[in-house]
């Protein structure tokens, strides 16, 4: 375990209407069970949060954002400068589906490049992604020319693309890459992780 897991909590949550992070799936909060399948392939986890008294149960290391209000790549920012590692997967808090193996894929393409970022269909992942701790620069150069869209450092820093191929070893990319940002995404991940779907659905041969 030679890398670090960033969790970004640090949304409004405008759309969902309370905080996304400790929304329940099926019985637990998103961000416990994301914190439950990293645990294995993260020597470090940190949750990037400005209300750490909400998060200190949890058992991980919380930061918060060091240039604030400038959204998602403000706290990549903040989790690279707080983490112990070169290499980090960077995950947004309300993805219940991540998947542990294809974390470690992602770590393991890290050597190299300062950044691993799966591209499903015609989409890039930046929410579930490696980022090195040579990001560091580009990034703080973005947020202070007041640039907050996430992929905008990428052409400054060496960008390796997981693509389908990769992706499909590890399950369904839209399950993985699936967003609970509001109460209708909260009923269909809900549906998504239900016994009976799960039953229906062979998530290793999606071809």
């Amino acid at each position: 375990m030679d890398g670090a897991a960033i969790i970004l909590s640090g949304g409004r949550n405008s759309r969902m209407g309370r905080n996304k992070a400790f929304v329940n799936v099926n019985g637990k909060a998103i961000i416990a069970q994301i914190i439950e399948t990293l645990r294995p392939v993260a020597a470090e986890i940190i949750v990037v949060t400005n209300c750490p008294d909400e998060y200190r149960h949890l058992g991980v290391s919380l930061t918060g954002d060091i240039i604030a209000n400038q959204g998602p790549l403000s706290g990549i920012h903040a989790g690279l400068s707080a983490s112990n590692h070169r290499n980090n997967l960077v995950v947004a808090c309300d993805m219940p589906f991540v998947e542990a193996p294809l974390a470690q894929a992602l770590l393991e393409l890290a050597p190299g490049y300062d950044v691993v970022v799966p591209q499903w269909r015609d989409y890039l992942q930046p929410l579930f992604a490696v980022y090195a701790k040579t990001c560091i620069a580009p990034i703080e150069a973005c947020l202070r020319g007041d640039i907050r869209k996430i992929i905008a450092f990428y052409p400054q820093v060496r960008v390796r693309y997981a693509g389908e191929p990769l992706l499909r070893q590890w399950g369904d990319p839209e399950r993985i890459f699936f967003n609970v940002n509001t109460p209708a995404d909260l009923a269909a991940a809900s549906a998504m992780d239900s016994p009976k779907a799960a039953e229906g659905t062979d998530r290793c041969d999606l071809a």
